[in-house]
């Protein structure tokens, strides 16, 4: 289900199978034919960084649902409208051309509870 979920929206966002290989950081040696498998029935393969890279995907697909409740469009649309955060290019080839950084970027512009979390920053503490 979270394998149909992440292909599903790659596909929305216009990538192609070569650059849904390297968005999910599959190693070298794969072939964007058999990504087939995996909008079907076939989990993702359970290695470290790709399931690292499975869990931001997913926070960013959850955050373009929750910004734009009402329209299943617009989160294809955010992703391919260049952002001046990220040097005018669109959050796509930000993930694209920075790998993990530019996940976390995206992620980042698009969560601020993710954002604050990788700023270190805490939570002041109540005086008693």
């Amino acid at each position: 289900m979270i394998t149909q979920k992440i292909m599903s929206s790659l596909d929305d966002w216009g990538l192609s199978g070569d650059e849904i290989l390297h968005l999910l950081d599959f190693p070298d040696g794969h072939r964007s034919r058999h990504l087939q498998k995996y909008r079907k029935d076939t989990p993702l393969p359970d290695v470290e960084s790709i399931n690292e890279r499975v869990v931001r995907l997913l926070g960013i697909i959850d955050a373009l649902r929750t910004t734009y409740p009402r329209n299943v469009n617009m989160g294809p649309r955010w992703m391919n409208t260049p952002h001046r955060r990220m040097q005018d290019r669109t959050p796509v080839h930000t993930m694209l051309e920075d790998g993990e950084n530019g996940v976390i970027t995206v992620l980042s512009e698009l969560d601020c509870a993710y954002a604050w979390e990788l700023s270190g920053s805490t939570t002041p503490q109540k005086s008693q």
